[in-house]
This record gives structure tokens, sequence and C-alpha cells, in this order.
């Protein structure tokens, strides 16, 4: 998933981004509320995690402003307030979860995943996908990077589609033969391998930087330069 966290402290952000990072996920990071509204305004992500006591525009308000704008990324609310009032006055403002410092990584990663897994009412299957340069239309089942388009073949379009869609994320071998090729058998046979090294020569070769990589002994991720 993708996230931004919002927090003024910089020692506490740090940690949640490094361990977003290492428990799969992208996260972005901005040390204010105006900043933080403007970059949720502009970017899709998945979950917004945002402190309550900002500098600028402290975290109730920023809610408020993105809700006006009719943007309903989830947001969880951190704070040290964790009175029953300061919960609801939360929830109220348009947070969809809060959690009181100090807190448990383990339990603002959980309360994070399960915010993501939410789709607002009448939201609809995303049908494009974008990393870096590259773009995946999947009604129009079309590919293109830097604007040059890219033939795939159908079992290649699927392995990318995956891939995309759990962009910044780890994806194994095992996930990649249950969601692409619909069934179970040795995990170290060598179909992957020769597809993902066909995929990398058609959206990799002759474009800068590389967006798709081998992560040794576990699986295959594709993400942008920025991650």
């Amino acid at each position: 998933m993708r996230i931004l966290i919002v927090e003024d402290d910089a020692e506490a952000a740090q940690y949640m981004v490094k361990a977003f990072r290492e428990a799969g996920h992208q996260a972005d990071q901005t040390g204010d509320g105006l900043a933080g509204y403007q970059q949720a305004c502009e970017k899709l992500y998945d979950v917004l995690i945002v402190d309550r006591m900002l500098p600028k525009l402290d975290g109730l308000s920023l809610i408020g402003g993105l809700r006006a704008q009719k943007i309903e990324t989830p947001v969880l609310i951190l704070s040290a307030l964790g009175q029953v009032d300061d919960r609801v006055k939360g929830l109220r403002a348009g947070g969809d979860d809060y959690l009181p410092k100090p807190y448990a990584f383990s339990e603002l990663l959980a309360r994070a995943e399960a915010l993501a897994r939410r789709k607002p009412p009448g939201a609809a299957e995303e049908t494009i996908y974008r990393v870096g340069g590259l773009e995946l239309d999947r009604l129009a089942h079309k590919l293109t990077r830097d604007g040059k388009e890219i033939v795939l073949q159908p079992r290649e379009f699927r392995l990318l589609e995956y891939l995309m869609k759990h962009a910044g994320q780890v994806v194994t071998r095992t996930m990649l033969l249950e969601h692409v090729w619909d069934y179970h058998f040795d995990p170290q046979t060598n179909v992957i391998d020769v597809h993902v090294s066909r995929l990398r020569a058609k959206i990799d070769k002759g474009f800068d930087p590389p967006l798709l990589h081998t992560i040794r002994g576990v699986g295959y991720m594709i993400r942008d330069a920025d991650h």
C-alpha cells in the first residue's frame, strides 16, 4: 500500500517510514499539516497517517479540508490526546481510525492495512496502474512507458498487471503461481524466471531507471526510482 505520514516529530516519522518500508509498503513523509494536505490532494495514497497536533495546519483541519474536497482516502489519526472525547472529535472530523500515543508499531501496521482494504461505497476497481513512466490500462489491454507502446503476450500482461497492482511490495513466487498461473506446483520451477526475464527486457531495456527488481531469495518488486 501507499502511505503518507504527516508527523512533525522527525525521529518518529523516520521510524514509521523505515518500518513501513521494511513491511513491504511505500511510505512518504511530510512534517507539517499544510504540506500534508497539499500532498494528499496531489497524489494517490491508500492510507494517510496524520498526527493531530501539527504546525501550519492541525490534523483535524487537514482531514476536514480533504473531506470538503471529496477526497475520501482513509485517515488514521495519531495523537497524544487519547481521551474518549478526543477520539470522538477525531472521528467526527472525518478520521477513520484513532490510535493514541504511545502505540505499538504492530498495531499501527495492522490498523493501516485494515483501512487500506476498505473501499469507499460505490468505488470501482482500479483500471489504470502507473509506476514511474509505466502505464498499464487494464480495459484497453494497453501498456506504455514514457508514451511508447509496448506489446505484451497475454501471460506477460497478467504478470505485469499483478506486479503493478502490488507496486512497492515484494511479490513472492508462490503468489505469482497462485494468482497469475492459477495453480500450485513446485515454486522452484523456472517458468516464472523465464516470464520475468522476457517482461524485464520489454519494459526496462532502453529505459531508465529500471522498474522491475528481483528481491534475491524472496521474489520480485516493481517500483519507481523514488522508493
